[in-house]
């Protein structure tokens, strides 16, 4: 999502990719070692070759001499011994192969490899040598401790990750793929499930850009301009995607019921469309002021922006109610890349109370576990009570004013613990109490 108004297309970034084992007498030999999948890295395309001092993550300590860990992927002919060749110069620098996987391309094959070697031997060694041997168009970047994880117990955390929650569907892709842009565009109105012209049921891959048909109609579109995905890759996030969309529209069901400093109870959980009637009923208790500073528009426009915002295609949302069962908060998580947006609701009667704190930890801890480094709140200086939640947090702020927009970001990397107060749960949040007391997964709303 920008950070002026909700968009029909959003951007979610991500990790480079993986792939599996080819046949043949070589790769027999290699079948043993275990298959590995890229985790998640910042917004820039790796550089080729890169030759500077490696970071900590890469670097393992404790052995004899000190080494440095490498992703590597290149093409090699699909011939005997062309393989056998490559790992051979590879062997010679002294370099430890890891993991390997294979993506079949016909007359060639995209070999992915993880790699340990000496922390002497810069990027750009590796690429002389890969090169010496066949390799062609080479592409390689640090890894880390995380990057050892195998393929197939990583892929069925992802599936059951999709399985579980709607949400999760981009971030599976961006875990699945690596560091890529991914948009959905949902479809013309009035067409229902039915995708735009040209792409197929099973979708399109063209070299660096791929195309699914998203779960509720419309399309799915991922680019990956510095690495071609492969048909390997296309095979796995297509499946992710059959899987959401078989499983249809989903969230947990789970509440905890919160006891403000005041002594009123609420219930926090997660929202959806099915929240939709309730949170339009909550705008028309909400003054004018109030949606300005959250929506930074025309306030007769809000109601438009709903079935977006409660969407889990673009982020997740949390709902809190009172003990009547009536919705007098809403709290967005929505991705945007490394910078995932925050964004809170709270009804005039009920501000001031410790709701919006309470809302924005947990937005903050969800982003923290879906390995967002940033989260930015675009609001007003006028709006105290955001800029003191955000404060709050006591993470690092950056403040920027955008077309006199306040936009207030905090990285995650240096946050803190929740602070447990007393063994009855009782936790503070950015200034505000709450006791907690959780609640079995709620079958109704």
């Amino acid at each position: 999502m920008s950070r002026d108004m909700p968009d029909t297309t959003h951007d979610f970034r991500s990790p480079p990719a993986q792939g599996r084992t080819r046949g043949g007498p070589t790769a027999r030999l290699t079948a043993a070692f275990h298959s590995w999948w890229a985790r998640r890295h910042g917004h820039a395309p790796p550089a080729s070759g890169t030759g500077g001092p490696p970071p900590a993550a890469g670097v393992v300590h404790g052995g004899p001499a000190e080494s440095t860990l490498w992703r590597m992927r290149t093409t090699v002919r699909d011939a005997p011994g062309a393989l056998a060749a490559l790992c051979t110069a590879l062997a010679g620098e002294d370099v430890d192969i890891l993991s390997l996987q294979t993506h079949p391309l016909g007359t060639a094959t995209v070999d992915e490899f993880l790699l340990r070697a000496p922390a002497g031997l810069t990027g750009a060694g590796l690429t002389a040598a890969v090169s010496g041997a066949g390799g062609t168009g080479i592409w390689i970047e640090r890894a880390d401790a995380h990057d050892l994880v195998d393929a197939p117990t990583r892929m069925l955390g992802l599936a059951t990750r999709t399985a579980l929650d709607a949400a999760e569907l981009p971030l599976a892709l961006r875990q699945l793929l690596g560091r890529c842009t991914i948009r959905s565009l949902p479809a013309a109105a009035g067409a229902g499930r039915r995708a735009p012209d040209g792409v197929p049921a099973e979708g399109t891959l063209e070299d660096t850009v791929m195309r699914l048909r998203a779960p509720e109609g419309g399309v799915i579109t991922v680019e990956r301009p510095y690495l071609p995905f492969t048909p390997t890759e296309f095979a796995r996030a297509r499946a992710l995607v059959e899987l959401d969309t078989r499983l249809g529209p989903r969230v947990p069901r789970g509440q905890d019921v919160l006891t403000l400093s005041e002594g009123s109870d609420i219930t926090v959980r997660r929202a959806d469309t099915g929240d939709l009637e309730a949170a339009r009923a909550m705008h028309e208790r909400c003054s004018p002021e109030t949606l300005r500073l959250r929506y930074h528009g025309p306030v007769g426009d809000v109601d438009r922006y709903l079935n977006h915002l409660l969407g889990p295609r673009f982020g997740r949302t949390l709902a809190v109610r009172t003990a009547s069962g009536r919705l007098v908060g809403l709290g967005h998580l929505l991705w945007d890349g490394d910078e995932t947006e925050v964004a809170l609701l709270v009804e005039d009667a009920w501000q001031r109370r410790g709701i919006g704190g309470e809302l924005l930890a947990r937005l903050v801890a969800m982003a923290g576990e879906a390995g967002c480094a940033h989260v930015y709140a675009v609001t007003q200086a006028s709006n105290t009570g955001m800029v003191a939640a955000m404060r709050g947090l006591e993470l690092p702020l950056d403040y920027q004013i955008e077309e006199g927009t306040l936009v207030i970001t905090a990285r995650l990397d240096q946050r803190p613990a929740r602070r447990v107060r007393d063994e009855h749960g009782e936790r503070e949040h950015g200034g505000s109490r709450a006791g907690r007391r959780p609640q079995a997964p709620a079958d109704g709303r």
